[in-house]
């Protein structure tokens, strides 16, 4: 890195006398933000009171890297309208070009954004705002100018200024960076592609009539909105309408969920008749069917009732006289009771009988 000879003059303008030398000289620039608990301070709150020479230096010596209390200071402008997306990356990638650094961002005011570019939805004090609470600024400079002078970047002892590579035409010039190209302080930074400004407005003006009913529907006036009468009161109908379709939509999708479930239940229902069914026909068939055990069952009983009904037949080789073995001889003093002797006469000859057999038997 370059030192001054002792005498020479500091970046502030200020004459060092022969005794002073660079190594008596501190830096007292601001450091990087090591804490995300406090939004950015503003540049008129903090300025640069160096007493140090501000040494110029290139973009290799950056990229190697500087001392702790020598941060390299990396300026970005832009007017932060609607800030997105596309803005913080932009300030990511210049907050990380070198490996100690310390970004500062100007934010152009309003008069001059108004005369120079067009008419803003955010005021400055929004911008600055903004700006202030990105995690990648470390200083916002309010009321920043729109082409930048050798006195405002030695103010400020910037080393860098980084924007994307596209030439920028405004207020008569081609570049407004061209000059800063053209003395080696340009540093570039890639746009995003799909997010914009102009394209966050464009969507609204595309969609003017959906954004105005909805801020209605939030409760703001038509004289807020710079909504006329009739305007008004198509918009309030429109929303009507709406919440009509929407009621509408939603009585549909429940119906339909309902009836899905009563399919599903019913699916759910029959497939267990099924399967009930099959059971039952199964054990049907076990019981009753040709080879049921229903039918050996039957077959069984039918089998012990048959024997027991039919008389069981008397043995060949009997020793009686075609008497049944299963019946046993009347003793003699038994008489028939069923058929009484119906005179004296007969009563003699059944006795006489029962006397002869008895005799025959022994």
């Amino acid at each position: 890195m370059p030192v001054r000879a002792a005498g020479a003059e500091s970046g502030t303008g200020i004459p060092k006398s022969p005794s002073e030398t660079m190594e008596e000289l501190e830096h007292t620039c601001p450091q990087p933000r090591l804490t995300l608990t406090a939004p950015a301070p503003f540049a008129d709150e903090t300025s640069c009171q160096c007493q140090a020479p501000h040494e110029k230096l290139t973009i290799a010596q950056a990229r190697l890297g500087t001392p702790v209390d020598r941060p390299v200071r990396v300026y970005a402008d832009g007017i932060f309208d609607l800030f997105h997306a596309g803005h913080a990356r932009a300030l990511m990638q210049a907050k990380t070009l070198f490996p100690n650094s310390y970004l500062l961002v100007g934010v152009c005011s309003d008069d001059l954004t108004h005369k120079f570019k067009g008419f803003t939805v955010m005021n400055e004090t929004e911008r600055y705002e903004a700006l202030r609470h990105c995690r990648y600024v470390d200083e916002v400079i309010r009321d920043a100018p729109w082409t930048l002078t050798p006195e405002f970047l030695e103010k400020h002892k910037i080393d860098f200024v980084a924007h994307d590579d596209i030439p920028y035409s405004s207020a008569g010039s081609d570049d407004v960076y061209k000059h800063i190209k053209e003395a080696g302080m340009f540093v570039p930074t890639q746009r995003t592609e799909g997010i914009s400004t102009s394209d966050i407005i464009t969507r609204i003006v595309r969609d003017y009539d959906v954004y105005a009913r909805r801020n209605l529907q939030r409760g703001y006036t038509a004289k807020e909105l710079n909504v006329s009468f009739i305007n008004e009161k198509k918009y309030r109908f429109q929303n009507q309408v709406d919440k009509m379709k929407e009621k509408v939509k939603n009585v549909e999708e429940k119906s339909k969920e309902f009836v899905y479930k009563v399919e599903e239940k019913s699916h759910d229902l029959i497939q267990k008749w099924e399967e009930k069914s099959r059971e039952f026909i199964g054990n049907f068939l076990e019981l009753f069917g040709p080879d049921g055990a229903w039918k050996q069952m039957f077959q069984e009983r039918s089998g012990r009732m048959l024997q027991a009904f039919s008389p069981r037949q008397s043995p060949n080789s009997s020793p009686t006289r075609g008497r049944s073995p299963s019946r046993s001889p009347s003793p003699p003093w038994v008489i028939n009771k069923t058929s009484p002797p119906s005179s004296p006469k007969a009563a003699s000859a059944s006795l006489s009988s029962m006397s002869e057999g008895d005799e025959d038997e022994k």
